[in-house]
């Protein structure tokens, strides 16, 4: 079961003008199920990117970034479930242009303009006769109130679609942020198996939007971890169509662009939640929040040493208030001048380490309330600076590992 995390309604996904979205079963792995989404976009849409760090990167990976640098304008996006497409040397990449000139021909447009997203099973061959043979319906399905199936379509282990829209005013033009994602395990985004799509209606400079899409997804999708494999096929996509008629955003440096940008990200961090939240056999949310760093690269060396020991996570399953743990992980995130004798360790509001050592008025009974709850933030005081960073995780369960060892069955 999710954690807190309930299905969106679709009545409150706004459609974004210019951008229409198309279902289809193409049976990529399993019958009767969605499993292939188009998105196609209006001409004078503006597209940005960023991609996964793995340099074991999928095919579909290595073509968006070719189709995006080509520069002739994005005008579709093609995306899989059941099939990563990754680990397919040369046959993968040809597979994937393949059906880019297939639903390019379909659509009017050039093969360069369309982006291909696969997710799913790695070193597997892209069944790529069952796409396109589903080409047709999906662009005959098209419509832009159709964020909900989308948002089904692209799962995998998911047990619940990600999905979120909000509305805003800029320069006294209504603007429209929407956005999809997935993923609920191998999941340590470093962009920047998750995919993020976050659109908006917003008329903005192209240079502008790829300007925001780093400190989005630094933001958002590259702050959370489940297991801590990064993927080969993460993947975000900022989508900004201009139709919403405000004055163009040509400078990042505007209160109109930060205006917009606190929205995606907004947006980015609900949907980045929500991927914790459905992590694989999840039970409990967790926010680890760290204080006092020199820098916040230090900040999240230690957030990230907590979110990834298997000791923590499994503790906080079985509720079991072993804090040490926390500590020890806190000892070899690789800050080498690190003073123990300044560290507080905070369990929600219990103060659980104080001066390197026990708190002596910690009681192992408030340390197992908070560890009962399904949601829970640690906090870690460094005692070195005032750079601060948090990142969110879940803990590590028996379901999990039931999931990833049957997941090709």
């Amino acid at each position: 079961m999710p954690v807190n995390l309930v299905a969106p309604d679709g009545q409150f996904l706004f459609p974004v003008a210019g951008l229409r979205i198309g279902i289809a079963q193409a049976g990529v792995r399993k019958v009767g199920r969605k499993d292939l989404c188009v998105m196609l976009l209006d001409e004078g849409t503006h597209v940005a990117g960023v991609f996964t760090q793995n340099r074991f990167c999928a095919a579909p990976v290595q073509v968006c970034r070719e189709h995006l640098a080509d520069g002739q304008g994005i005008r579709a996006i093609l995306i899989n479930t059941g099939n990563a497409n990754a680990g397919t040397g040369s046959d993968g990449i040809a597979r994937a242009k393949f059906s880019c000139r297939e639903l390019a021909q379909r659509v009017g447009v050039n093969p360069a303009q369309v982006l291909p997203f696969s997710t799913g099973v790695i070193m597997e061959s892209l069944p790529v006769d069952r796409i396109v043979a589903s080409l047709d319906a999906a662009v005959s399905d098209a419509k832009e109130d159709n964020w909900l199936n989308a948002a089904q379509a692209i799962m995998t282990t998911d047990t619940l679609p990600k999905a979120t829209s909000r509305k805003l005013s800029i320069g006294g033009r209504t603007v429209t942020v929407t956005g999809i994602s997935k993923g609920a395990g191998m999941i340590r985004p470093n962009m920047a198996t998750m995919l993020g799509y976050v659109a908006t209606d917003a008329c903005i400079a192209p240079e502008v939007l790829q300007a925001l899409a780093r400190p989005v997804a630094d933001q958002s999708f590259n702050r959370i971890t489940i297991d801590g494999d990064t993927s080969t096929n993460d993947s975000f996509l900022l989508i900004a169509t201009n139709k919403a008629g405000n004055a163009c955003i040509t400078s990042i440096d505007t209160d109109e662009a930060r205006i917009l940008q606190d929205a995606v990200i907004g947006i980015a961090q609900t949907l980045a939640h929500a991927i914790v939240r459905d992590g694989e056999g999840a039970t409990k949310f967790i926010a680890i929040r760290v204080d006092g760093g020199r820098d916040t690269m230090e900040c999240q060396k230690v957030a990230y040493a907590i979110a990834h020991s298997p000791l923590v996570k499994t503790a906080f399953f079985a509720s079991d208030p072993n804090l040490g743990r926390i500590l020890a992980a806190v000892g070899y995130a690789g800050v080498d001048d690190l003073d123990q004798t300044r560290i507080d360790l905070f369990l929600d509001d219990v103060h659980v380490a104080t001066a390197g050592g026990r708190n002596p008025a910690y009681r192992e009974e408030d340390g197992q309330r908070v560890m009962k709850q399904s949601e829970i933030t640690v906090r870690v005081v460094l005692g070195r600076g005032t750079a601060s960073d948090t990142v969110w995780t879940c803990d590590l369960s028996h379901d999990y590992v039931t999931i990833n060892a049957d997941y090709r069955s």
